[in-house]
């Protein structure tokens, strides 16, 4: 079945939400009036139970079908915009300085809540579809406080499936992999110590910055000759910041921040061990100290077998075919939603747009019939009676 007809009506409609989330951009947990808009259309639309505040600000609502199995099948979309200074110049842009929806969250918002008023009008399905309205997905990990506070067992979900716009890629396509999707995203703070003192005398110091320098090189071997040649990972330093900014004076300390992409276990902990061997000896054939803190975030995105081709099949009806994802080295938390249940994460076209994370970017209203049509083929397909 292509792209649904109902989804042609409730273009404008749908469009409206997705502008109007546009124009008005909240961060992290903080995005009371996208949540409470959302809990209100659900509830207009005769969901049959809306519960709010799960994960601080997130929301589900559920729909029952025509006919009772006991199976629930849930769809996750994600509302928080960036901190981001909009540069697009959208008659509908950003009316929040150094706020702006760069990631397109307001696209997935609105795709979810078409998909929902949908399914609510037509329950042509056996079971319940939960629809669910995560926050913070940038940085601040709402999709792991919506697991943590219980989600999956309150709501009685048995799998999962969510869905993220892909710059780049034609409207009205599709891709997925099984497996590995998307890295976890650890980050990492070092602090390097010494003694510091005039630029001038050097041989009276300790010199941190030349033992920072070493440490910013000697990290790019581990994934160059540590990791597995076959197997991927980054580690990157983002952040060197000095303890004196004069130009005279050697620092008593450096300071490091950096972020290390991995997307199996094994790897993680190979790079994670070989981070704080590197800074610390270097640190120390220097006459440094360091103090390393490293830190897994969110964990890597990876797709079931078996619900992947699930979700392949969805989107081959809906537009014909679905290729094969590229593994990307960014992140997305609801990693924290498949580690709980089996599911899939799938990509949809956004056209020739400018790329995620930009001041330019923009999310293609052109393909919200295709992104609703597939949550909604996900949700019949899954609980067909």
């Amino acid at each position: 079945m292509p792209v649904r007809n109902r989804f042609a009506e409730l273009h404008d409609e749908i469009t409206a939400w997705r502008r109007d989330f546009h124009e008005n951009p909240e961060l992290l947990f903080d995005v009371h009036r996208t949540a409470g808009i959302v809990a209100d259309k659900l509830k207009e639309f005769g969901c049959d139970e809306v519960v709010t505040g799960i994960g601080k600000t997130g929301l589900v609502g559920l729909i029952h079908g025509k006919k009772g199995t006991g199976r629930t099948v849930g769809l996750r979309a994600d509302m928080d915009a960036l901190p981001i200074h909009e540069e697009t110049g959208a008659p509908y842009a950003s009316k929040v300085p150094g706020k702006m929806h760069a990631c397109g969250h307001d696209g997935h918002t609105s795709m979810l809540l078409g998909a929902a008023k949908y399914l609510a009008e037509t329950r042509n399905f056996a079971g319940t579809v939960a629809v669910i309205f995560q926050p913070a997905e940038e940085g601040g990990g709402g999709g792991r406080e919506m697991v943590n506070e219980g989600m999956m067992d309150r709501f009685g979900i048995d799998e999962v499936y969510g869905m993220h716009n892909w710059p780049g890629t034609p409207i009205g396509t599709f891709a997925i992999k099984p497996g590995p999707l998307l890295a976890a995203t650890d980050i990492f703070e070092a602090t390097i110590s010494g003694k510091g003192g005039h630029g001038a005398k050097p041989d009276e110091t300790i010199d941190t910055t030349v033992a920072a320098a070493q440490v910013v090189l000697a990290l790019q071997t581990i994934v160059s000759r540590n990791v597995k040649p076959m197997r991927e990972a980054v580690v990157s330093v983002t952040s060197f910041e000095t303890s004196s900014h004069a130009f005279n004076i050697i620092p008593e300390r450096v300071h490091l921040k950096g972020t290390c992409r991995t997307l199996d276990a094994e790897t993680q902990d190979l790079v994670e061990r070989r981070l704080s061997e590197v800074i610390e000896g270097i640190a120390a054939a220097h006459g440094c100290t360091a103090n390393v803190d490293y830190v897994r975030n969110y964990p890597a995105t990876v797709n079931s077998e078996t619900e992947t081709e699930y979700a392949i099949e969805a989107a081959r009806k809906v537009a014909g075919d679905c290729a094969e994802a590229e593994v990307t080295m960014g992140g997305e938390d609801f990693s924290f939603m498949l580690n709980a249940r089996p599911g899939a994460y799938i990509f949809v076209g956004n056209g020739d747009t400018a790329k995620l994370h930009s001041s330019n970017y923009d999310f293609s209203d052109e393909a919200i019939p295709f992104g609703c049509s597939w949550f909604v083929e996900m949700a019949e397909s899954r609980l067909a009676g």
